[in-house]
């Protein structure tokens, strides 16, 4: 029995179950692979610059005490952290950085949509009044706390002056040196500042309310505030949820409009977790102390932005990873 020869062409067959790969397949994942490293190297070196090696730096820092001059040779440990815990100024700056993240939630949230529902309606003079309630935002810290600085001035500040014509009268220290009234003014003058990006963000949000939902229920007879709470205000949920993260994390990193205002006094009345660290580090050369405040702060500032992302942030990833057919 003869056996035809096997006819040879050079080409290689893929083996049983495996498809070959195009020629030029390699390549392109190769370019494909360089061009992400390219794009992406500048922002992961400026990051590494700029965040992960200060992160490093204030962890070194924070095993010594250090009082700014001179190589780290004093190595105590832990220690710096024991004296930040159980400094009653810092735990009391905690206890405000957490006041002031619910009093913003609190307060600018349903003012900031309300604000913004009644703007996303047509009225007369609809674009100042935008521009009037975001204009506070768009200022700096520096003079927004300059001006509410001078605004109120114990004795001689507009503040007071608008009460007079009421019949009313300030505290005598003021309303910024009275440690009971401190931290209260400080929440309205950081609600003044900051509701302005709320209501931009909920503008926004509102844009992408269909209109054919808000007139079916006008139809079936619901009213317009209870169109608003039943079908505005829940689609416009991970806008609201977007919004408190970022005010959350801003409340715990304040610095600037405290510093201006009150320098976290009277009697440390509104002394935040940035302003301890500051006076530690500036005015008491303490920089091991300060850098132990910085890393505790970035650890509580962490574990409140991971646990926000991990129970409410969470549902608005999975519905978008959800194809449209089966939600």
């Amino acid at each position: 029995m003869a056996i035809a020869p096997v006819p040879t062409t050079g080409a290689t067959t893929p083996p049983a179950g495996r498809t070959a790969r195009p020629a030029g397949a390699a390549r392109r994942d190769w370019r494909m692979a360089a061009e992400i490293v390219l794009f992406t190297a500048p922002a992961l070196v400026l990051f590494a610059v700029f965040v992960v090696w200060p992160i490093l730096r204030a962890v070194q820092f924070s095993l010594y005490r250090w009082k700014g001059f001179g190589p780290l040779v004093d190595f105590v440990g832990l220690q710096n952290y024991v004296s930040v815990l159980a400094n009653g100024v810092f735990t009391g700056a905690v206890a405000h950085n957490l006041i002031i993240v619910v009093a913003s939630i609190l307060v600018q949230l349903p003012l900031g949509l309300a604000l913004a529902l009644l703007l996303n309606r047509k009225m007369r003079g609809q674009g100042l009044l935008r521009t009037i309630i975001f204009v506070p935002y768009v200022l700096s810290e520096v003079i927004a706390g300059v001006v509410w600085f001078q605004l109120l001035q114990p004795g001689r500040g507009v503040v007071e002056a608008l009460l007079g014509t009421v019949g009313l009268e300030g505290p005598y220290q003021g309303f910024l040196g009275t440690p009971s009234l401190a931290l209260p003014t400080l929440v309205v003058v950081l609600t003044w500042k900051y509701v302005g990006l709320a209501v931009l963000l909920f503008l926004a949000g509102l844009q992408g309310v269909p209109d054919e939902l808000a007139e079916a229920a006008q139809i079936d007879g619901a009213s317009w505030w209870q169109t608003q709470w039943r079908v505005t205000i829940p689609l416009l949920g991970p806008t609201i949820r977007m919004w408190a993260f970022l005010s959350m994390i801003g409340s715990l990193q304040l610095f600037d409009m405290v510093w201006i205002l009150t320098g976290g006094g009277p009697a440390n009345a509104t002394t935040t977790m940035a302003t301890f660290l500051v006076n530690e580090g500036t005015k008491r050369q303490n920089y091991g102390i300060a850098a132990a405040a910085s890393v505790v702060l970035f650890v509580i500032a962490l574990v409140m932005a991971v646990t926000y992302q991990r129970f409410v942030l969470r549902r608005d990833t999975a519905e978008a990873d959800v194809p449209r057919g089966v939600r």
